[in-house]
């Protein structure tokens, strides 16, 4: 099921994924990125019918429609998303930065102000599937930064509903709308506006390639959190690993797509035998074993690697987004780690711990992001500006270098702006 490579092979032969393998996507969704910027709703609810096979009259949810979701999530489901949302809402307390400011004793104040964004959009993945989890994920960072406003898109099931778990969520974290649209044409929506649905000043959350491709589109005219493509998890595991729990958390993130990616790294023989066939077994299992089988055939890879050092060069070269160490020591593997998403530490601390409950936001870079770009986080809500503030005799006191500076980039009018004031103040200085 896994494909198989020793260490030096794998590192010699990996490609990493990008956006720009899928034209004939890209072009689909240059269409209707075009279409929603020129009709707005119309072409939002057009494509909502072709791809969702939803025919809508609206695209915002109703207070019958939130009402009717709750009467049909169970209490105990309630309970585990407030329980999820206490933990993601304490850990990202903990992100908050504070405005500064520095005075020097030349009378000068440099600072810096921190501020939220006013207005975000959050995507969230729908239509035959929940991911409640993802709305905690996504807006409670939002409000903790101080977002004043966050709306949901997310795409409805063909009914024209929208998942009761994704609505109970929404209500949860204090969401001000949700709208009935999902793909390129819900993140066109957020970034020109229709009639319906007011345009955002960022978009963030996952979704599938066309979502992820809309978003680059878009990028510039609005804000985006990242280019987050199909899910990835890299399992580095040594002799004390166990094959069912390695094989029970590839398959956790092979289920969700069949471009998702699932690594093995290991520096066991036994392992590497034993895993196959866990795979095997348990893929058997799942609701989801088609979707699962075609990302292990065609995106996994079972590593053998002579060390954890070789190891750690595999985990630096992909970057993955997940990364499990079940090792011995995983904290002493750590310290070695310089590109991954999220690092979850030792054995029984699978990825799904992250993805539902720990704190930590789900949203990560894939496709190598994790060489340049973080994880969603509050600052991803937040703005820094510049603040600046210099006293005559500051300014007088550095005019001279900032004019020369200024004349070697041949920028004359910015070298006057400071002469002119030298000139002034060192004239009323004369005539003191």
């Amino acid at each position: 099921m896994l494909r198989t490579f020793d260490g030096a092979t794998f590192l010699t032969t990996f490609k990493r994924r990008g956006f720009d393998d899928y034209p004939e996507a890209l072009a689909s969704v240059r269409q209707i990125v075009t279409a929603v910027r020129q009709t707005g709703d119309a072409a939002v609810l057009s494509y909502t019918e072709l791809f969702d096979k939803a025919i809508l009259k609206t695209l915002l949810v109703s207070e019958e429609e939130f009402a009717a979701a709750e009467a049909l999530v169970e209490l105990e489901i309630k309970v585990s998303l407030q329980g999820a949302a206490d933990n993601i809402r304490a850990f990202h307390q903990r992100q908050q930065r504070e405005s500064w400011v520095d005075y020097a004793a030349d009378g000068t104040a440099l600072g810096q102000r921190v501020t939220a964004i006013e207005r975000v959009g959050a995507y969230i993945p729908g239509g035959g599937a929940a991911y409640p989890s993802t709305v905690l994920m996504t807006v409670i960072p939002a409000r903790v930064a101080g977002v004043q406003e966050v709306i949901l898109v997310t795409p409805p099931q063909a009914d024209g509903t929208v998942n009761p778990y994704t609505l109970v969520a929404a209500r949860l974290v204090g969401v001000d709308a949700v709208y009935k649209c999902g793909g390129a044409q819900a993140i066109a929506a957020l970034a020109y506006g229709t009639d319906t649905i007011e345009r955002v000043d960022k978009i963030v959350g996952p979704g599938n390639l066309y979502v992820t491709l809309a978003k680059r589109e878009v990028a510039g005219m609005v804000g985006i959190d990242m280019l987050a493509g199909p899910s990835e998890v890299l399992v580095v595991a040594d002799e004390t690993a166990r094959a069912d729990f390695v094989a029970a958390d590839l398959l956790s993130q092979a289920e969700h797509d069949p471009l998702a990616a699932a690594y093995c790294v290991t520096t066991s023989r036994r392992l590497a035998a034993e895993l196959p066939v866990q795979l095997a077994e348990q893929c058997a299992a799942l609701k989801r074993c088609d979707v699962a089988e075609q990302s292990l055939t065609k995106q996994g890879a079972l590593v053998t690697v002579e060390s954890l050092s070789e190891a750690l060069q595999i985990v630096n070269l992909l970057a993955p987004e997940h990364l499990e160490l079940q090792v011995a020591d995983p904290w002493a593997l750590l310290g070695g780690v310089r590109h991954a998403g999220a690092v979850f530490l030792g054995a029984y601390t699978p990825e799904p711990i992250g993805d539902y409950w720990a704190g930590p936001s789900h949203v990560l870079p894939t496709a190598g992001a994790g060489r340049f770009s973080s994880v969603l986080s509050v600052d991803d809500f937040c703005k820094r500006t510049s603040v600046l503030y210099y006293p005559p005799s500051a300014l007088l006191e550095c005019a001279s270098a900032v004019e020369k500076l200024a004349a070697v980039e041949g920028l004359t009018a910015h070298g006057r702006a400071i002469k002119i004031r030298r000139e002034y103040l060192e004239q009323e200085k004369d005539n003191e």
